[in-house]
């Protein structure tokens, strides 16, 4: 019998992304029942990986991570904890909030995983040169960014779109900072070296979980940004927010803003705070409008100029 015959193009890309999905998962092993010829399941692998791989992994965060169901994921952290894998201890700012750390011997049990891990895809990468490995991890990062809108792409009627940083938008953020803070307010090179300071943490040692950047752009047009940051468990910080002189009065600033506070939100932060100046009206204004709250200030000239900081901040937990 003839197979059917795809009448649609909806009809062509389904099967078009079934196959893959099928020559892809069979590639990394995905349909093995044990992973890496080990004792642990697909998914108990994930939570060991998140929990050796996150600065402060806690069950919620796995979740929002995985989306494994809550009571599975239960189930298998009781199971790493009878086993001797993991400890339990709590945070250090909130008693209610277990953090989950691996012991030596779940330390012993991931190493292996870990390390044949990268071993396979290392191999997987090999059989490419430079160039062609990578288009193969732009490709990955630009589906990641298709199928995930709400973290990774929001698209605005003034035609911009918010993304996740590519090699060399941080870079851009560090060098936008230093001209247009100079130009427009006088501030002097150790504001630069601020934000580079604060942008090359994020690059080194940024948590994907819990901590993220915006691109917002036009037409392949850099124009603007922000950053969230752990500050603590309990706590996310607002930073490196600008936009481009062109870009102003498309609520541009407003949606980068309202990125960091719905995904402080998911990442299961209760406050998130910032630091601003007296002298950035328009940001002070898009703060307010968002809900933040001014709760201290004191005059410096940390950047040349005169001017007044002002921390201000933000109850998450409230409707």
């Amino acid at each position: 019998m003839d197979r059917p015959s795809l009448a649609t193009p909806t009809d062509r890309r389904i099967a078009a992304i079934r196959a893959f999905n099928r020559f892809y998962t069979g590639r990394i092993g995905v349909v093995r029942d044990r992973v890496l010829a080990s004792r642990f399941s697909l998914t108990e692998a994930r939570v060991l990986y998140e929990i050796a791989h996150t600065e402060t992994p806690t069950a919620r965060a796995i979740r929002g991570s995985t989306g494994i169901d809550g009571g599975y994921l239960s189930r298998i952290l009781q199971g790493f904890e009878d086993d001797g894998l993991i400890v339990r201890a709590p945070a250090a700012t909130d008693a209610r909030v277990q953090i989950l750390r691996l012991t030596e011997a779940g330390q012993a049990a991931f190493a292996p995983l870990d390390q044949q891990a990268k071993a396979e895809i290392g191999a997987l990468l090999a059989v490419l040169p430079d160039g062609e490995q990578e288009r193969l991890v732009e490709s990955m990062g630009r589906i990641e960014a298709l199928l995930d809108p709400p973290a990774f792409r929001q698209t605005g009627a003034g035609g911009w779109t918010l993304r996740l940083p590519l090699p060399g938008d941080i870079g851009w953020v560090v060098s936008r900072h230093g001209a247009l803070y100079s130009q427009e307010y006088g501030f002097d090179a150790r504001f630069e070296a601020l934000v580079a300071k604060v942008a090359g943490q994020f690059l080194t040692t940024h948590d994907p979980v819990r901590e993220r950047c915006w691109i917002a752009e036009r037409n392949g047009v850099r124009l603007g940004s922000v950053f969230l940051v752990r500050e603590s468990e309990d706590v996310g910080r607002l930073r490196l927010l600008i936009v481009e002189p062109a870009a102003r009065g498309l609520g541009l600033g407003k949606a980068l803003v309202s990125a960091c506070i719905a995904f402080a939100r998911s990442a299961g932060y209760r406050r998130l705070t910032l630091w601003t100046n007296d002298v950035l009206l328009a940001a002070r204004g898009i703060y307010v409008g968002a809900g933040f709250h001014l709760i201290a200030s004191a005059p410096h000239s940390d950047f040349g100029p005169p001017m007044v900081g002002e921390d201000w901040e933000m109850d998450l937990t409230a409707p």
